[in-house]
């Protein structure tokens, strides 16, 4: 037989924690009101943008950072708020915040690809990956640059490299510039140091093509010469004469003083091979 009406009964601790779970329903019903009302305090954008510059101007950034995200959130649109994300994204840049520094650039270039200051959005992006992940490295261990992961550097080469492409005379190329002579010498040099592993290893199609990769792809390099090289030993090693001569013509024309053109007891073999020698 079944009861006609059903009692329940909670012990203490389950009333406890019902309390417990309204008081906290509370405190975020009334914490969402007030970040609603912090952001929707009925200031103009102006105003909002001119209390996040002051944030920036003076170097705190997770205010900065704060003050950028209302302005955004209340003002979707509107002048304020493009110049706001550009300004947000150095925020992230200098507050340690690479990644979110990169998503804001990159968002700022799909939705505004015209905008005058568009150059500068470019520019962030590449200095983003230059000196939160390849400038610590050079300024902590500087001879630990060319040993670690080079995907941030070749982003970052890659940003620079587009910025200069798309805006030759932006006030951020000069700068860009300077930073690519960097990270080109040190992701050539990579690319031969994995070059000259592969040649150990008597792998001499994969020494080829690190060899010819960093000749096409950072032309001007301190190690051109010795990519020039691994090719010669290469192409020799896998019986394609042509190529070889073709690859030592162009070291002895353009680095006519390189140790494997003028000979050491270590290379001797390879110059016997070849007949132009020193006048």
């Amino acid at each position: 037989m079944f009861p006609t009406s059903l009692s329940l009964k909670f012990p203490i601790n389950s009333k406890l924690l019902i309390v417990a779970l309204i008081a906290t329903s509370l405190i975020t019903v009334s914490g969402c009101k007030k970040n609603k009302e912090r952001i929707d305090d009925g200031r103009p954008a102006s105003e909002m943008y001119a209390q996040a510059k002051r944030y920036l101007d003076g170097q705190n950034w997770s205010r900065a950072i704060g003050a950028y995200q209302d302005l955004s959130t209340r003002f979707p649109f509107g002048r304020y708020t493009e110049q706001a994300q550009l300004e947000l994204t150095y925020a992230y840049h200098k507050g340690g915040q690479p990644d979110a520094a990169l998503a804001t650039a990159d968002r700022f270039i799909r939705t505004y690809p015209s905008h005058p200051n568009v150059d500068y959005a470019y520019y962030l992006r590449g200095l983003t990956n230059y000196e939160q992940r390849v400038g610590f490295m050079e300024r902590m261990m500087p001879s630990r640059v060319r040993d670690r992961d080079q995907t941030a550097a070749r982003e970052s080469f890659r940003d620079f490299d587009e910025l200069i492409r798309r805006f030759p005379d932006s006030r951020y190329s000069p700068d860009a510039r300077q930073r690519m002579v960097f990270l080109r010498n040190n992701l050539s040099f990579y690319e031969l140091d994995v070059a000259r592993y592969y040649l150990r290893r008597k792998a001499y199609v994969a020494a080829a093509n690190r060899a010819r990769y960093a000749l096409e792809t950072y032309p001007g390099s301190p190690e051109m010469g010795n990519a020039l090289e691994i090719l010669h030993v290469s192409y020799t090693e896998m019986g394609l004469p042509e190529l070889a001569e073709d690859a030592m013509k162009v070291l002895v024309l353009n680095y006519p003083e390189h140790p494997y053109v003028t000979g050491d007891s270590e290379r001797g073999f390879f110059r016997r091979l070849w007949p132009f020698g020193k006048d």
